[in-house]
């Protein structure tokens, strides 16, 4: 008897790369929603869930092979300041995956044959907080209390049955070891993902040492870099591969900076289907890109990958 589940990520990326999808917000904002929320793209979970699904659906259909939920501004916290309580917080997290589960069956139905998985999407702390300090680190909590933030929306997640967790955006050390820990006992892969500058995490730790946590981590099943300059993913591949020995998962910006004053991009985009190839060389399996990368920068790194 066959099964239709597809088969599990990790089994996946030992036979061969597959594509992510690129930043969810801009698809968001080119159909037109309003994301100058602290919510952000979390805020359409309860206002406009459906588009959430065509974003989702955009990417299955220009190439990407598993998609990021909408959950990354999604917290707890984040929704009580919004008037939400914790019983319609956690319904809103399951439904960040059920979106995403749509858009792979509605994918499927419009001729897409290949499997399809969903990442859960738990963004740092800072990210909780709007004020750009996902991209500083430094918060002044300890590990302990970066755990115990970070393990009610895991929680959550985790039992609502997504492919992997991606721990993604990850700005400073000391938060990945929190949601190491808070990642215990889940029984939910996840990949660990850091925001860089240059060759160190935003907090200003070497990428070497920003690493090692992962490498002897059971649950990670990829290690990487996003939400950085596509310049700067060159050499964080081959540090990642070399120091925990697992897939490397990249998926940077367009090139432009946030800047969190205006809450808008400023200079240009430096993304380029053409570094795919490097990335791949140096032990990238999964490929896609973040903020402002769309539709169009998925097909063509699909048709590097995975050439006719």
């Amino acid at each position: 008897m066959t099964s239709d589940l597809p088969p599990r990520l990790a089994d996946a990326l030992a036979a061969g790369p597959l594509v992510l999808d690129g930043g969810l917000s801009n698809q968001l904002a080119a159909a037109g929603h309003d994301l100058s929320d602290e919510l952000w793209s979390a805020r359409l979970l309860a206002d406009r869930p459906e588009a959430i699904v065509e974003a989702h659906l955009a990417y299955f259909e220009a190439g990407a092979d598993v998609a990021i939920t909408s959950s990354y501004q999604a917290t707890f916290e984040g929704f009580a300041k919004r008037g939400v309580d914790r019983e319609r917080a956690a319904e809103l997290l399951a439904l960040s995956v059920r979106l995403a589960r749509e858009a792979a069956t509605r994918a499927h139905a419009k001729g897409v044959v290949r499997p399809l998985w969903v990442a859960a999407s738990v963004g740092p702390y800072g990210a909780m907080l709007a004020d750009g300090s996902e991209y500083r680190g430094r918060y002044g909590l300890t590990v302990d209390e970066l755990a115990r933030f970070h393990r009610p929306r895991l929680e959550a997640l985790a039992a609502a049955r997504p492919d992997v967790l991606a721990l993604e955006t990850v700005p400073d050390l000391d938060e990945a070891e929190a949601l190491l820990r808070a990642l215990r006992g889940l029984d939910v892969p996840a990949w660990l993902s850091y925001s860089i500058a240059g060759d160190r995490t935003r907090a200003g730790q070497p990428l070497e040492e920003a690493f090692g946590p992962a490498a002897d981590a059971d649950e990670v099943i990829a290690v990487g870099v996003n939400c950085s300059a596509p310049e700067d993913v060159d050499g964080a591949v081959g540090i990642a591969a070399r120091v925990t020995g697992k897939p490397v998962v990249v998926y940077p910006n367009s090139g432009e900076t946030w800047d969190a004053g205006v809450r808008a991009w400023t200079g240009r985009a430096t993304f380029s289907g053409e570094q795919v190839e490097g990335w791949r060389a140096s032990g990238a399996r999964l490929i896609g890109g973040c903020c402002r990368v769309g539709p169009g920068a998925i097909t063509a790194i699909r048709h590097t990958l995975t050439p006719r």
